[in-house]
């Protein structure tokens, strides 16, 4: 199916935006969208008319508008899996005082849609909307282990292992087995491989049909985890998931296999 340019380009301006980058100069996007200015000004005066799009009246930069903060609140709102997980994320983050996850699959990244922090806010990398990588995170693990080999081989073509951290797990042979142990332990670990001095560790979701749909977490300093700490966060961690799944429609036969 042949793409509409001029709203292929509109999407991309949009995705030139993060936490990282979150103004650019006009000359900026034209360089990354390798684009004229003129054509590039007038996709920006198109995505403002409609509120997509900003522009910061002091410095003369382009931001992210309002209206896609309306629309992602919308998306949220009618995701039924967070609305199920709340109270069970809030009574788990109550329980272990860790800051706890909720994220599930888009694409080839895991992404939050629910956090409830710790009231330290150790852990910083994380935030609702923020995309996160399947291979180096506890969650992207949980969410990927249980799929067919057909599936794990499709969405792993391509698949870039980048390294965040001297742990970061950095080929498809590490990442595959790595998954083999989640598949046997039932819950996945993320050992300091995305965030310097966080370890996370995290479990799977199911829905009605049995098909892994989110997973939930708990992220915490390494220097507070040792096995005893974790083997308790990974009770209270798959009795939440039971619960959420079960909710979510899923029937147990005898002990929830995750």
């Amino acid at each position: 199916m042949p793409l509409i340019q001029a709203v292929d380009r509109a999407l991309r301006i949009l995705d030139l935006f993060d936490e990282y980058e979150t103004e650019l100069k006009i000359t900026d996007i034209s360089e990354r969208m390798q684009l004229h200015k003129s054509t590039v000004h007038s996709l920006l005066k198109t995505l403002q008319h409609h509120h997509y799009i900003e522009q910061n009246p002091e410095n003369g930069k382009y931001r992210l508008g309002m209206k896609l903060f309306e629309r992602g609140n919308l998306v949220i709102r009618h995701l039924d899996i967070r609305s199920v997980s709340k109270k069970h994320l809030i009574d788990l983050s109550i329980k272990t005082g860790n800051t706890v996850h909720l994220v599930i699959l888009d694409g080839k990244e895991g992404i939050y849609i629910d956090k409830v922090e710790e009231t330290s806010g150790t852990v910083l990398y994380s935030r609702i909307g923020r995309r996160v990588p399947i291979h180096s995170s506890a969650v992207g693990k949980a969410l990927v282990a249980f799929k067919s080999e057909k599936e794990l081989k499709e969405l792993l073509r391509g698949y870039v292992y980048k390294r965040h951290t001297a742990n970061t797990i950095a080929s498809e042979e590490e990442f595959l087995q790595e998954l083999e142990r989640v598949r046997s332990n039932g819950y996945a670990l993320d050992r300091e491989e995305n965030e310097p001095g966080i370890t996370c560790v995290a479990v799977p979701v199911r829905d009605h049909s049995g098909n892994v749909i989110a997973a939930i977490s708990i992220s915490q300093p390494s220097a507070k985890v040792d096995d005893l700490v974790l083997n308790t966060e990974i009770r209270l961690l798959q009795s939440a998931a039971e619960q959420i799944s079960r909710e979510m429609g899923y029937v147990q036969h005898g002990h929830l296999s995750v």
